[in-house]
């Protein structure tokens, strides 16, 4: 196998793992989310409320992508938003009730992606891979 295509070849996982989400997505009926919206719903599910800051920190990405994630699941009414009566320039994200009733969804699908990224690997092969792609996370 060429070396030299790795990060080309970790793009091309990411668009099968994305893919292996949409069909798990349908397949639990839930409907108007996609794979971003993933991380989200994990850290609302398992941190409870959050303020959009540090929503944005706990699944490394930029506020103004979080944003945009957060307006969609608050249009299908998964999430809802408030202002922290604290801080008026801060706003807490929390699930819904509909938002609350993904959660054994969301870990289905979850445990579902582990076992297929996985698959044919042993608990050595795992530990190594993790730590060599972090080694090439940190690269960046």
């Amino acid at each position: 196998m060429e070396t030299k295509f790795i990060v080309n070849h970790i793009s091309r996982i990411r668009d099968k793992a994305n893919a292996f989400l949409v069909r798990q997505l349908e397949e639990h009926h839930m409907k108007g989310i996609s794979p971003s919206h993933g991380d989200i719903l994990w850290a609302l599910l398992f941190s409870g409320e959050l303020s959009m800051k540090d929503l944005a920190e706990n699944i490394n990405r930029d506020k103004s992508t979080v944003t945009a994630l957060v307006n969609k699941l608050i249009k299908f009414g998964y999430v809802k938003k408030r202002t922290d009566i604290n801080d008026n320039r801060v706003n807490l994200i929390s699930l819904t009730p509909k938002g609350l009733k993904l959660k054994d969804d969301v870990i289905a699908i979850s445990e579902a992606l582990r076992e297929k990224a996985y698959q044919g690997l042993t608990e050595k092969d795992k530990a190594v891979l993790m730590k060599l792609l972090d080694k090439i996370y940190q690269n960046f």
